[in-house]
């Protein structure tokens, strides 16, 4: 018989809980996520100076709700290793730039380029990694909020079969077509199946890691649904409808700004660069702009047009996305 242990709600007291050895299936082996050898290196250097800062909660927090699977302290060990490096590279990229303009005679912006290019570089780096796993909880967030709607019509599904809340999450964290949805409710399971954790424990755990606001009212309505004695099949069934009445309205808003870009895209990008070529065709012609006016027309028709319709293009298909 396979090595499993049956979770009840409030069965394991905390003082036991803390203690209590994760029993794996017969044949199953944990798996661990290890650091790279770039990021032992960079926790191995950093090390004294991560831990002489105060630990950022907030940090934490994002790394929790990204899903990236490293602590903050050798995180941030990786963010000063990398920075480092990326400015020692673009130090010796600017020099060698800047070199190759002064001696070409342009001393002025060979200086710039050899002092800006590693400043940029490197303060770049930094406040891009810093602020990798908030972006990444947010793009969380907005992943769950797009699947939540059908997520919840599976959940009212399986509660009015009267299906155990426990088996519920269970099943949800399967069905990988609900995508960010089903990974959260498969952290639930994790904590009630592996870590013993009772399963109302593990939705409150569950609803303050979640980078979607939606999901967390939604868990914390299970919550004090349960624990106040009420029904969660109604519960359940109340929060499918609103979800898929909120659905409703955003893909309404969404295509009412598609419809305005649309429109939008007719008069910038194709009416207007149309009348500014004819415009500035005829004062190269009979003005006397001479060359001038020519690069003018070039840099329009080369770069203004490509430009604006490929940013047209890249913002249609965001929005094309958030609506799938």
């Amino acid at each position: 018989m396979p090595a499993t242990s049956t979770v009840r709600v409030g069965a394991v007291p905390p003082a036991e809980s803390s203690s209590r050895p994760i029993r794996l299936k017969r044949g199953e082996h944990p798996t661990h996520t290890g650091l790279t050898a770039f990021q032992r290196w960079a926790w191995k250097t950093f090390r004294a100076r991560v831990l002489a800062r105060a630990p950022d909660p907030s940090l934490e927090e994002n790394l929790v709700k990204a899903h990236m699977r490293v602590r903050a302290d050798e995180y941030l060990a990786t963010v000063y290793a990398t920075t480092v490096v990326v400015g020692l590279a673009t130090l010796a990229a600017g020099v060698v730039v800047g070199l190759l303009f002064v001696l070409s005679g342009v001393l002025l912006l060979g200086l710039v380029i050899g002092v800006l290019l590693p400043v940029f570089g490197t303060l770049g780096t930094f406040f891009v990694l810093q602020s990798t796993p908030g972006s990444r909880a947010k793009d969380r967030g907005r992943k769950i909020d797009r699947k939540i709607s059908p997520a919840m019509s599976f959940v009212s599904a399986m509660s009015s079969a009267d299906v155990n809340i426990d088996q519920i999450f269970k099943e949800l964290g399967r069905q990988k077509i609900y995508g960010q949805v089903a990974e959260e409710a498969a952290w639930i399971t994790r904590d009630t199946e592996l870590l013993g954790v009772d399963i109302l424990t593990a939705i409150r755990n569950g609803s303050q890691r979640s980078p979607s606001k939606r999901f967390q009212d939604f868990l914390q309505g299970v919550v004090t649904t349960a624990t106040s004695g009420g029904q969660l099949k109604p519960y359940f069934l109340l929060k499918a409808e609103q979800y898929e009445r909120e659905n409703k309205l955003e893909m309404l808003q969404r295509v009412e700004t598609m419809g305005l870009l649309a429109e939008t895209f007719v008069t910038v990008v194709v009416a207007f660069p149309l009348f500014l070529v004819i415009i500035i065709a005829i004062f190269a012609v009979i003005g006397g702009g001479g060359s001038f006016m020519i690069d003018v027309l070039w840099g329009i028709v080369g770069a203004m047009i490509p430009l604006a319709q490929f940013g047209f293009i890249f913002f249609m298909y965001t929005l094309a996305q958030e609506m799938a």
